[in-house]
């Protein structure tokens, strides 16, 4: 997990950021009245195509602020316009009370800039008499009103509900139950909520959101996006005290240091760890329906110094049985491909998954390669995406070191895309991140838990899947080592490593695609357009990239 940025680098990174703002822009001093994510969150709400939004968000970043503008916005239009009533929960007295004022101060704003266009929000003109502690009532008929977090309180009513730091609230799954009936007649439901922890119910409905199981709508808003939207600036001009990158990066680190271990899950929208697998064992083995072998090769620390015909003799086994498997795939599914990559102390893993017509993935092929240097990994690697290059519809590599040679050098043949979302090539290099894996694991888990991927059994995969735990949040392969089962007492370990293989492809099947007439150019030895293209010097060119004779095996 990426740490925080230090208080120094936070004031040289607000330095440069202001620095690429006109000047005439710093010189008008005039902020706008919402900060940019209050703004986007309200017009998300404003728009008919939003009915349920989720906001995941940093503790004290003034969104209630700015949910009550739209909440006086909405409660204040004629039902012609699309005004009706705002109901607010929360889990204490206190918060209720103070988004009710925060109503009041819109309110009475509003109604002085809507005399001027002879309008109002009030019946006698008075904002003070259509407001009480806990009810806000406008001439357009409608009212804002606070209620307790009991789902009973819901029944009957209609309108907007505002759940405000919903994973504090009893019941939520309850109080969702009951909120999600507004949208029977055109209602809205907004739910926001710093986190607490990752088996809470506002978190359960974060990942079903990013698993792409729910289709609500989503935000997420942490201390430093909020900083970048100039919440600290808008922080100094309220108080009265000048704002400096310096200023913000002390008066931020104050804050880190005030919550301290708390930080991630208080102000950064991550949960606080848990303690168990992201995937139960039962779970796994249940998706482990398909009787195949995981094809694996293993060379001698020595391989590099030995003929070249002992190196053939040592790949022959692995590369007939690799192309038998593949020989045998059906033609008419479309496939993806992900690939984990490594040398030294972890395995590389070759995934290949087959989408169905009714969309499951199944596990056509996989591999596991140790000590196996680069240039014959490429070449395994080019034997699978030759083999389905017409049905592929993307192959995702672990692009992290020496990971970053094979995906490039892929790309050469099959076309590189360097962004996932856009472009037209077959291999996807990925940069793991912390962002990576918070977006694009939820989904991996939802298959196993909608039963739409089948996978091959195999005890050392079944370890690796296991080995995964959700980290400060975040489902990923903690530091930590384990021992192969086919090797135990070997020393050999692993490192999760299929995991992220079956990650990465599932992520691919994932991935925008169209088919192409994608060809490159012929390599030296290879047959083009106008003839043979002459064969130079054997070592000029890749051992990977030569000539594919008939068992693709790099015979000339």
């Amino acid at each position: 997990m990426t740490a925080p940025l230090t208080e120094k680098a936070w004031a040289e990174a607000r330095v440069a950021a202001m620095a690429s703002i006109p000047g005439e822009v710093q010189a008008s001093g005039l902020p706008a009245v919402l900060l940019p994510y209050q703004a986007r969150a309200v017009s998300l709400l404003d728009s008919a195509s939003v009915p349920v939004l989720f906001i995941e968000k940093s503790r004290r970043i003034g969104l209630t602020w700015g949910l009550a503008a739209y909440a006086v916005l909405r409660a204040g239009r004629q039902k012609k316009a699309g005004g009706m009533d705002v109901m607010y929960i929360s889990y204490s007295r206190e918060m209720t009370r103070e988004f009710i004022d925060a109503c009041a101060m819109w309110a009475r704003a509003f109604n002085a800039a809507t005399s001027d266009v002879d309008e109002f929000l009030f019946d006698d003109g008075d904002p003070d008499k259509g407001i009480n502690a806990f009810r806000i009532q406008f001439a357009s008929g409608f009212e804002i009103i606070a209620l307790s977090s009991a789902p009973r309180g819901l029944r009957g009513k209609q309108g907007v509900v505002i759940i405000d730091e919903a994973a504090f609230v009893d019941s939520l799954a309850q109080l969702l139950k009951s909120a999600m009936a507004f949208l029977m007649w055109g209602g809205q439901v907004v739910v926001c909520s710093t986190h607490l922890g990752v088996d809470n119910e506002f978190n359960v409905q974060i990942q079903d959101i990013l698993a792409k199981r729910s289709k609500y709508a989503h935000m997420r808003i942490d201390l430093d996006e909020a900083l970048h939207d100039g919440l600290y600036q808008r922080i100094a001009l309220v108080t009265g005290k000048e704002w400096s990158p310096e200023a913000e990066a002390a008066w931020r680190q104050n804050i880190l240091d005030f919550y301290r271990d708390n930080a991630d899950e208080e102000l950064y929208c991550i949960p606080s760890l848990s303690s168990g697998s992201w995937l139960p064992g039962p779970l796994i083995e249940a998706r482990m329906t398909i009787e195949r072998k995981v094809l694996r090769l293993e060379l001698p620390p020595d391989y590099l110094f030995l003929s070249r015909v002992k190196q053939e003799s040592l790949l022959d086994d692995f590369l007939t049985e690799l192309e038998d498997q593949l020989k045998a795939l059906n033609p008419d599914l479309r496939y993806a491909f992900g690939s984990d990559f490594g040398r030294v102390r972890d395995l590389t893993t070759g995934c290949l998954l087959a989408i169905e017509p009714n969309l499951k993935r199944h596990e056509a092929m996989s591999y596991e390669l140790r000590r196996v240097p680069g240039d014959e990994q490429k070449r395994i690697c080019r034997l699978v995406l030759e083999r389905v290059q017409h049905r592929l519809v993307g192959a995702a590599f672990d692009a992290t070191g020496m990971g970053w040679t094979v995906a490039e050098d892929m790309g050469r043949i099959f076309g590189l895309r360097e962004d996932p979302l856009e472009g037209t090539g077959l291999i996807m290099p990925i940069k793991f991140s912390d962002e990576w894996y918070r977006l694009h694991m939820p989904p991996l888990k939802a298959a196993f838990e909608d039963d739409t991927i089948a996978i091959l059994k195999d005890a050392d995969h079944l370890g690796d899947l296991r080995q995964v735990k959700v980290v400060r949040g975040i489902a990923r392969v903690p530091p930590e080592r384990t021992e192969t089962v086919a090797g135990q007492g070997s020393g050999k370990k692993r490192h999760g490593d299929y995991a992220i293989g079956l990650a990465l492809a599932d992520f691919a099947t994932r991935m925008k695609w169209s088919e192409y007439g994608y060809k490159p150019a012929p390599r030296p030895g290879e047959v083009g357009p106008t003839g043979r293209v002459p064969l130079f010097e054997e070592e000029a060119i890749g051992w990977w990239q030569q000539p594919l004779g008939s068992r693709l095996r790099g015979s000339v």
